[in-house]
């Protein structure tokens, strides 16, 4: 099973390592991509759930808000574009004959784009990252690579903290009615983890490691949340994987649901940092 995840988990490293270094437009691109599949999925499933919506109009608007921050990485245009397509999706359930399907397919429709268009909260990682001092050990790269890095490392370190713990002494479950495999060890596991790491992450970016003491927790918190959203969607649709697309692991929303959480939570500490 480790082997499995570490093997799929390789397919996204080199894109993504080759986007941090490449610039942030290069990460966009990646994250543009993310949220195109993430979102043909995420209707799948919903469909499946018996939730009906209007897919291709739902991944258009997942895209253009990640297209949005990429563009005005600073702006608050992103909740304009969230009320334009709360609007429009309004407007195509009216189509609807029955008022009950078209009052789901519009709540399903808009829900099912800001969901995948979280990973949009990557990019305000990027934008707002504070300057790293000269010498700090990570000074080589800029403040959004050395920033998305601390993400990336940290949603890691949570998952495979979590999972070698959990595997080991995994005693007691942690929500059997989602996903029978999470334990409250686990989860232990996974934030100690997660706080060491974004604690040396920190340090190496010259900030005080002693901020992952709140940083760690909720970055390792947020992670599992997004997970166990995740797999809550997989249930409900009676889905094992939300795709096929990488062999092993799934889809995309597979590898990418705990960043749609902790994505959020790592741009409200880096906008904190800022102000």
């Amino acid at each position: 099973m480790l082997r499995t995840r570490a093997l799929s988990a390789l397919v996204l490293v080199p894109p993504l390592i080759v986007a941090l270094l490449l610039g942030v437009w290069a990460l966009a691109v990646v994250l543009v991509l993310a949220a195109l599949l993430g979102g043909l999925e995420v209707f799948r499933l919903l469909r499946a759930a018996g939730y009906p919506s209007m897919p291709l109009f739902g991944t258009a608007l997942a895209v253009a808000l990640v297209l949005e921050a990429a563009v005005h990485p600073a702006g608050d245009k992103g909740l304009v574009l969230v009320a334009i397509g709360l609007v429009l999706a309004g407007m195509g359930a009216l189509a609807r004959h029955d008022p009950r399907d078209g009052l789901v397919a519009w709540f399903a429709t808009v829900f099912g784009a800001v969901y995948v268009g979280l990973i949009a909260f990557v990019l305000q990682v990027a934008a707002a990252a504070p300057p790293v001092p000269d010498g700090a050990a990570l000074a080589i790269l800029t403040p959004a690579q050395g920033w998305v890095l601390l993400l990336v490392l940290g949603v890691w370190s949570y998952d495979t903290g979590a999972y070698l713990v959990g595997r080991q002494i995994g005693r007691h479950k942690l929500m059997t009615h989602i996903s029978p495999s999470k334990s409250i060890e686990g989860l232990i596991g996974g934030l100690v983890v997660a706080t060491v790491v974004t604690g040396a992450m920190l340090a190496a970016l010259g900030q005080l490691a002693v901020g992952a003491l709140a940083l760690g927790p909720l970055l390792g918190l947020s992670a599992q949340a997004g997970d166990l959203a995740e797999s809550m969607l997989k249930r409900a649709a009676g889905a094992k994987d939300s795709g096929t697309l990488i062999p092993g692991h799934g889809g995309i929303l597979d590898r990418i649901d705990s960043f749609l959480f902790a994505g959020p939570v790592v741009a409200l500490y880096v906008l904190a940092l800022a102000g």
